[in-house]
């Protein structure tokens, strides 16, 4: 790590996180490489090797923050409002999920990549926000629904953050994609993700 403040180092970290995002609004996982990361930063390419060692580190880094805005989003909430019905409920993870499509789309792409190709303190630093969106939704719900059993929130927790996985890749289709659906008679409905969420969350609390 390079001498300098931690508000240098944490500002330098993030101009990186930032780049790597502009790239991802236009470009896909694969075609981006620490050179182009380099080349949309203010400072010179080989410094980012003072701060992530492969391009997986940055986009981890990425997920970690978006997984941070979505815990964020979510406490607010509870600090905000004191009931909630199940429909209101559904309605606002819902709502929470749509605010993060990026989110969505990283985890359900590039997941498994990301984790391969970092090293142990990134991946560490990642599952502390991963485990923390766990804990947080897990509040939410002894918040607004203190008569689930501990079995029942459980068996939310572990069927709602898998199914997360696969929210993006069924809302967001490509035309090639959706072409090819149609070629093979596939009878599918495309949904938002607002919409696959909240249908989710409604059966999940048992509505």
């Amino acid at each position: 790590m390079p001498k300098g403040s931690p508000e240098l180092t944490e500002a330098r970290r993030e101009e990186i996180i930032n780049a790597c995002e502009k790239l991802y609004q236009t470009r896909s996982f694969k075609e981006i490489t620490l050179k182009d990361i380099g080349n949309a930063t203010s400072f010179t390419r080989t410094s980012i090797y003072n701060y992530f060692a492969t391009k997986e580190e940055i986009f981890l880094a990425l997920l970690k923050r978006e997984y941070e805005l979505w815990i964020g989003s979510l406490k607010r909430t509870m600090e905000q409002i004191e009931k909630m019905t199940k429909d209101e409920f559904a309605s606002m993870l819902a709502h929470s999920l749509e605010e993060r499509a990026q989110l969505l789309k990283i985890m359900s792409m590039n997941h498994y990549d990301m984790e391969t190709g970092s090293r142990p303190e990134h991946l560490r630093d990642f599952k502390v926000a991963y485990g923390e969106s766990i804990l947080t939704v897990g509040e939410c719900l002894d918040k607004y629904f203190p008569e689930m059993t501990v079995s029942e929130k459980q068996d939310f927790i572990y069927t709602f953050f898998p199914f997360m996985f696969g929210i993006y890749p069924y809302t967001y289709v490509t035309e090639k994609q959706r072409c090819a659906m149609e070629e093979a008679n596939v009878n599918y409905v495309f949904m938002s993700i607002y919409e696959l969420t909240y249908n989710c969350v409604k059966r999940l609390l048992g509505d």
